[in-house]
């Protein structure tokens, strides 16, 4: 069967080599093109490493775009982290078709920050879907799915890096092993349980001190690394990248008014949020390198009864 891995960055590497590994026919691969002066993608590397030959389209709705990838007579194409829209007119040349890779459980959290969200949200479970693509969003028939399990002090960067990646290269090569055996099947998503959130961006990470502690550990959690949460300070933006929640017993013996900083000791300084407080442990000054939070503490001389806005 001959197969076209169309991705880009560290998952699409993961999931070309893997194939190879196992002896599949991998005749090409598409990839991201780079903007002016970025490395090269790791896709494109291993590639090139392979002696595949690599395409890069800007764009994946010209008839001479279709027309190159017909030439090249593929039985399924294999996406790995796609991110240009890719139109079914060229999804539907290989003669097998195209299967997709999503981090969450279809219908649910369609979009680009499928494995944010979840977390941010509260969410205990999700997983990833190999998909059949359309015209849609993330909205084509199911082949496969699986779950896992959102721990408490999971985040995005502990989420995807140990457990939805493996578990997704993996699928693909199920997924492949289906196509191959005429057995893959295409199971219609219900639309009725279908959420989409957008891109999970600065503006979605801004830190509401006024919030809950399980809000706020979340949004920590959910932004780490990208985009990273943050609040300001003096009116310099702080990102946080690790805390740990300290629930108040009693709301109301808190102490403190909502932001402010109410302890400076060791690697850390803690907040008071609206029922509780947080223990700030790891940070990121807007000009600067991420660092402990005690060391940003001793840098910027921060004492009890300063206030983040």
């Amino acid at each position: 069967m001959r197969i076209v891995v169309h991705g880009q960055q560290a998952f699409g590497k993961a999931v070309l080599e893997a194939l190879l590994k196992r002896g599949e026919d991998v005749i090409a691969v598409y990839a991201a093109p780079e903007k002016p002066g970025a490395r090269p993608d790791p896709l494109k590397e291993a590639a090139q490493a392979a002696k595949l030959p690599v395409y890069q389209p800007a764009s994946y709705r010209k008839p001479e775009v279709w027309e190159e990838f017909r030439a090249l007579k593929p039985d399924l194409q294999v996406m790995a982290f796609v991110t240009l829209l890719v139109p079914e007119e060229f999804l539907n040349i290989p003669t097998k078709g195209t299967i997709q890779y999503h981090p969450s459980l279809l219908p649910k959290y369609r979009g680009p920050s499928a494995i944010n969200w979840p977390i941010i949200a509260g969410e205990t479970e999700t997983g990833l879907s190999i998909f059949w693509p359309d015209n849609g969003l993330d909205t084509g028939d199911v082949l496969l799915q699986k779950k896992t399990h959102i721990a408490p002090n999971d985040s995005l960067g502990t989420l995807y890096f140990e457990r939805l990646f493996p578990m997704g290269v993996e699928a693909m090569l199920e997924a492949v092993d289906l196509v191959k055996a005429g057995k893959a099947p295409r199971i219609k998503q219900d639309q009725s349980k279908a959420t989409y959130e957008g891109r999970c961006g600065p503006d979605n990470a801004r830190i509401d001190w006024g919030k809950p502690w399980q809000q706020i550990d979340r949004l920590i959690r959910g932004c780490n690394p990208a985009p990273g949460a943050w609040t300001t300070l003096d009116g310099k933006t702080l990102k946080i990248f690790e805390a740990k929640p300290l629930p108040a017993k009693d709301p109301k013996g808190i102490g403190g008014k909502m932001g402010e900083i109410v302890e400076v000791a060791g690697d850390a300084f803690t907040v008071v949020c609206a029922d509780g407080r947080v223990q700030v442990l790891r940070v990121q000054p807007v000009d600067g390198a991420k660092i402990a939070a005690g060391e940003f503490a001793g840098n910027a001389k921060l004492t009890p009864g300063k206030r983040f806005s």
